[in-house]
C-alpha cells in the first residue's frame, strides 16, 4: 500500500470537505486533490403499477435539470437504508414497506471518497413530501420502457439513475434493448 505522508484538509463545507493528500509509492511521491464526501442513498422507488418516480431538478455544475431517481448525502454515522428511506419521503412523498440493497459503487473514485448505495423501494404508501428549503423539484412517474428509451435518446443524463433503472428492471420482466 502506498504511504500518506501527509494530509491537509483545504476547505470544510457543508456537504463535502476538500484535502490535499501526499503520498508515496516505491520511489515515486504524489500529490492527490481529494473531495471527502460521506457518502448517498439513492432510491429507485417502483410503484404497484411499475412505474417509476423520478425528480426534475436543476443541477448547477450540470448548468441544467436533469431528471433523477431520489437520492441524497447521508447523514453522519447515518445506515444508508435509512438514509434511503428519509430521502424517498422528503423528496416523493411516499414510504416504502420494503427497501433493498441493489448495489454500491464510488462514484468517481480518482478524486471522490462518495460512495452511493442503490435501493430498490417497493410496496409504496403516499404520505408528504418533505423537502428541504434549497429543494425546488417536480416529481415525473414513467415506465421502465420508457425509461429505456430515455436513457438510450440521452433524456437522462445521470449515471446513477441509469444504474438503478438498468439493474432493477428484470426483476420486473423489463429487458433493455
Amino acid at each position: 500500500m502506498p504511504e500518506i505522508i501527509s494530509s491537509q484538509t483545504i476547505r470544510t463545507g457543508r456537504i463535502f470537505d476538500i484535502r490535499i493528500d501526499e503520498i508515496r509509492e516505491g520511489d515515486v511521491q504524489y500529490e492527490r486533490e481529494i473531495v471527502v464526501h460521506k457518502g448517498s442513498a439513492v432510491i429507485l422507488p417502483v410503484f404497484g403499477d411499475n412505474t417509476i418516480a423520478l425528480v426534475r431538478q436543476y443541477r448547477h455544475a450540470a448548468g441544467k435539470h436533469l431528471l433523477e431517481i431520489p437520492a441524497g448525502t447521508l447523514d453522519l454515522s447515518e445506515a444508508p437504508e435509512v438514509g434511503a428511506a428519509r430521502e424517498l419521503e422528503e423528496e416523493i412523498g411516499v414510504v416504502a414497506g420494503k427497501i433493498e440493497l441493489l448495489t454500491e459503487f464510488y462514484v468517481s473514485p480518482g478524486f471522490l471518497t462518495e460512495k452511493m448505495f442503490v435501493f430498490l423501494a417497493t410496496d409504496l404508501t403516499e404520505t408528504e413530501q418533505r423537502l428541504e428549503d434549497d429543494e425546488i423539484l417536480t416529481i415525473e412517474r414513467h415506465s421502465f420502457e420508457r425509461l429505456f428509451e430515455m436513457i438510450k435518446n440521452g433524456e437522462i443524463e445521470d449515471a446513477k439513475t441509469m444504474t438503478a433503472v438498468l439493474l432493477a428492471a428484470p426483476r420486473f420482466g423489463a429487458i433493455f434493448h
